[in-house]
């Protein structure tokens, strides 16, 4: 019942204009921003404050606006079949020629994003341009909803895994396929890699440099923002080396810090786009 429902609101969205969804969305995340738990919307703030070294009013309207903007990326989601046909309008994409002369070696690519801007847009955007795009996917506890998001985002180009089927992405990659890997987020202490984030050690996931090295590859930094039109940019940096040495530890430690450094960089110009309300060190902490 849950997945035919989300899909009659998505019928219905559709039918109206992108900027009212856009307000409408903005609107029902703020009537729902004094409801998000207050331990939660500390950590944010708390985080905001350490990393970007704000005071506590700016450090407030950073955390807001990080939740908030998620009303406007959920109607976009919902308006996808709309979006998805004049999607070089809606997305801009800059340094697509890193991606193609990475494609031109036969042995596909990696990008390493995060949880800013659409990052469900990206995926579409760039599938959208000719780029052969894998989506790596958690599975959602809510079979409904799992059905739903992983149904428009095939709508929109993307073929989507889940971040368990490692086999099928090294052997898409084979093939010329672009594996999207968000690397953002804590992990846990085993499996995670610890790196300098913002100045403090934070526990990363070392999958993408771990994928581009076992290629043959570089890692391509990439991000998407949203312009002040409502439009959004894509923003790909040029590959990070991965070492190839003995240390296969250290060279992923080496090619994920400076990963860690373009986001960091893309974080400070866009604060309002990043996830914040999410806990980055706790592991760090257990």
């Amino acid at each position: 019942m849950t997945y035919y429902l989300v899909r009659f609101l998505s019928r219905l969205v559709c039918l109206l204009p992108g900027r009212f969804c856009d307000a409408l969305g903005r609107m029902l995340a703020l009537c729902l921003w004094p409801f998000l738990p207050a331990k939660r919307k500390k950590l944010a703030r708390e985080q905001v404050a350490m990393c970007l070294g704000t005071d506590a009013k700016e450090s407030e309207r950073i955390a807001k606006e990080s939740a908030v903007r998620f009303g406007p990326m959920l109607f976009e989601v919902l308006r996808f079949p709309v979006i998805v046909r004049r999607m070089a309008d809606y997305v801009e994409i800059e340094g697509a020629e890193h991606l193609r002369t990475m494609l031109e070696k036969g042995k596909g690519a990696v990008i390493a994003t995060a949880h800013t801007g659409n990052w469900e847009l990206m995926g579409g955007a760039l599938s959208q341009a000719g780029f052969p795009i894998i989506g790596v996917a958690m599975r959602q506890h809510d079979a409904a909803m799992d059905r739903f998001i992983n149904e428009y985002r095939c709508l929109v180009g993307m073929h989507i895994t889940y971040k368990d089927d490692v086999r099928e992405m090294f052997r898409m990659m084979k093939k010329g396929w672009i594996v999207g890997l968000l690397a953002d987020q804590d992990t846990n202490r085993r499996d995670g890699v610890v790196l300098d984030f913002f100045g403090q050690p934070a526990n990363c996931v070392p999958g993408p440099a771990a994928m581009a090295r076992s290629a043959g590859i570089g890692v391509i930094p990439g991000y998407i923002t949203r312009k002040k039109d409502g439009t959004h940019k894509i923003i790909l940096h040029a590959p990070i080396d991965v070492p190839r040495t003995k240390d296969k530890r250290s060279d992923i430690r080496i090619a994920g810090q400076a990963v860690n450094r373009i986001l960091e960089q893309h974080i400070r110009e866009h604060p309002e786009e990043w996830f914040w309300l999410h806990d980055r060190w706790k592991s760090m902490h257990e």
